[in-house]
């Protein structure tokens, strides 16, 4: 039985996270952990709210800890509750540690991890991937499943695959860790340049490995710029096809000079994103 974490604010529950993991942990059969990270310096109002013609008012920190307290109870018992509607096994773990390490650290003993693609952990609202996402992408010990903001469900994978390491890695990792999903229609999808063959990198090897794992799967070789042709090629795939990539390997400056794939796609497209890279 493999072990699967959804990640959840529950000070901003997102019914998608956990629609996308109860669907995926019912077809595998795995345990589905809710881990909700209590971050003592996340809340959701902000240092104004507390102030008062006095200054800062003792019971409107009551009132709002109070608050916020409620607020992710009330979350807790949604995920809870879908997960008993589901007949799923299930459990809670509520990590009082910043939310960044709690998720981290979970990680570790995870086949799985599923959050949201727009998820932060802050109260500000910041564009995607927000730093929370960065440094997870880039430190998770097991593969992360990005979802969309509104669940759409599995209907097709495509794996972009670039002759690297990364990218057969992240490969292998779909194919067991949701081998659920071997039964759709998978495709293999390349980029070289404008005046390269149309050739696939490695294609001998690689279509004997995808034989062994995807043998119905189909190749599409792209020519251009990959963080330019491939999302404009997935625009068309539709919001339920899953998409597969190795990601986060390079450093921070390598990564401010070269946009990472990971991170154009998000920002651009509303499908789930199943990403996995060499440590």
């Amino acid at each position: 039985m493999k072990k699967i974490i959804a990640v959840l604010d529950g000070l901003n529950y997102s019914s998608s996270t956990v629609e996308y993991a109860i669907s995926i942990a019912s077809q595998e059969m795995a345990h589905l952990v809710g881990v909700f990270p209590t971050d003592i310096s996340y809340r959701s109002y902000a240092f104004e709210d507390l102030v008062d013609e006095s200054g800062v008012s003792d019971q409107r920190i009551k009132d709002f800890a109070e608050k916020d307290r409620r607020t992710r109870q009330k979350s807790i018992q949604q995920f809870e509750l879908a997960c008993q509607q589901s007949g799923l096994n299930h459990s809670l773990h509520k990590e009082n540690d910043t939310a960044i390490e709690a998720v981290l650290h979970e990680s570790i003993y995870a086949d799985l991890l599923i959050i949201e693609s727009r998820e932060a952990f802050n109260r500000v609202k910041e564009e995607k991937p927000s730093h929370f996402l960065s440094q997870l992408l880039a430190e998770a010990v097991c593969p992360v499943l990005l979802v969309p903001s509104e669940f759409t469900g599995i209907s097709k994978s495509v794996l972009l695959y670039d002759g690297s390491p990364s990218s057969v890695h992240a490969i292998k990792m779909f194919d067991y860790t949701l081998s659920s999903l071997k039964h759709l229609s998978a495709e293999v999808v390349s980029v070289k340049s404008p005046k390269s063959s149309l050739h696939l990198p490695d294609g001998k090897l690689m279509k004997e490995f995808m034989k062994r794992h995807y043998p119905q799967a189909t190749y599409q070789v792209l020519q251009g710029i990959p963080w330019e042709v491939i999302p404009a090629y997935l625009h068309g795939v539709g919001a339920s096809t899953i998409i597969v990539l190795g990601a986060y390997q390079r450093n921070r400056l390598s990564r401010w000079f070269f946009p990472s794939m990971a991170d154009t796609l998000m920002q651009e497209l509303q499908s789930p994103l199943f990403i996995a890279h060499c440590k």
